[in-house]
């Protein structure tokens, strides 16, 4: 088995097999008749000089990454860049130059994440063209651990999770992993931006200003980009119209992701609303309605999570095999060795949620693995 490219270049797909979907509301029906219409290789004029750019993938359950384009009579600012791949690279050539500019009239990117889909193409770009990249400063763990992911396949196999599957109660995977082809893809070289963003951060971009929002859950420096005066939303991965983004799959990892995810959207909420921009997928009308959303299909797979564990499921493991994964409600045993390590690595986050929350107890067994039950009354 050969890692798939998002594995070790530290970029989880988002529509990965095992990435459960809760259905689609009535406001984006229209979505749902044509699940990839947004992925086709066309320029959307969204208005006030801001193009959606879908950029392909080379990723089976995830076609094309949305980059915005920003223009004004003096250059373009793009929020997220792409990967490092020529055919992504020919298209936003072409796209560009559709909508009156160059790869050289790029001043800015404004990475949402470190993710190789959103961050690779404006390092390959900034070397050429000398464009500006800004990227998130809580994303600066990410950045060191993805580079000793890189260069080392002991590292690498650490992100698979070789190194932490026994702790999840999940050993019967290991002989499969460790028969598995973990030699990291020389793709990029992960270089690190211009400008590190705090939260907070107002970017004056001549037509607009927009605010960096920390959100992380999807990566521990994610950020949302708000235009409050035009009410637009540039979501990134932390709100997605029609699949729910991987959590914590990152190099530097972060047992409580799916806290900080939750505590994120909450925050997002906050926010006035807005027409959500997201990375993957169709523009929606409401960032609202959808964090709505998410935040019921979460709390839908708590309430499973627990119930598994009232039904006597005690690790990740046994947690996980007792569900059932994506949108065909496929058992865990259905699904491919990746897929299954990242549903448990999932179903370990819902668990420490519920411990969080004081619904489960934990402790670590004599052997190492963590054990759950339910709380006393």
């Amino acid at each position: 088995m050969t890692a798939p490219i998002s594995l070790l270049s530290g970029s989880p797909g988002l529509a990965e097999p095992w990435t459960r979907e809760e259905g689609v509301s009535d406001t984006m029906s229209h979505a749902a008749a044509d699940r990839y219409a947004w992925a086709q290789p066309d320029v959307e004029d969204l208005g006030g000089g801001v193009h959606r750019i879908p950029l392909p993938l080379p990723m089976e359950g995830l076609r094309a990454v949305n980059v915005y384009a920003i223009a004004d009579p003096e250059g373009v600012d793009l929020i997220d860049a792409g990967i490092a791949l020529m055919p992504a690279r020919d298209r936003l050539t072409e796209a560009l130059r559709q909508i009156g500019y160059e790869l050289g009239d790029v001043r800015n990117f404004f990475v949402t994440h470190i993710h190789i889909d959103h961050y690779s193409l404006a390092v390959e770009l900034r070397r050429e063209f000398h464009n500006v990249i800004s990227l998130g400063e809580q994303e600066r763990a990410n950045m060191i651990a993805t580079r000793e992911m890189a260069h080392s396949a002991e590292r690498a196999s650490q992100f698979f999770g070789i190194d932490t599957l026994h702790k999840l109660g999940a050993s019967e995977l290991v002989p499969g992993l460790a028969a598995a082809d973990r030699t990291p893809p020389a793709v990029v070289d992960w270089e690190d931006p211009d400008h590190w963003l705090a939260d907070g951060a107002d970017l004056d971009l001549r037509t607009r200003t927009l605010r960096a929002v920390h959100t992380p859950g999807h990566t521990r420096g994610h950020l949302v980009f708000h235009d409050a005066a035009a009410e637009i939303m540039f979501a990134g991965d932390h709100v997605l119209p029609l699949i729910t983004p991987s959590i914590g799959f990152e190099a530097a990892g972060n047992r409580m992701a799916l806290h900080d995810y939750l505590s994120s959207l909450a925050r997002t909420l906050a926010l006035p609303d807005a027409r959500l921009l997201p990375a993957h997928g169709p523009v929606a009308g409401s960032t609202h309605a959808r964090v709505h959303e998410l935040l019921a299909h979460h709390d839908a797979r708590l309430a499973e999570t627990l119930d598994a564990v009232k039904a006597g499921q005690a690790t990740a493991y046994e947690v996980a095999k007792a569900i059932k994964w994506t949108r065909r409600e496929r058992p865990f045993a259905d699904l491919d060795l990746f897929s299954q390590i990242q549903a448990v690595n999932e179903t370990a986050a819902h668990l420490v949620v519920l411990a969080v929350r004081g619904q489960l107890t934990h402790e670590l067994s004599a052997d190492g693995v963590d054990v759950y039950q339910v709380a006393a009354a």
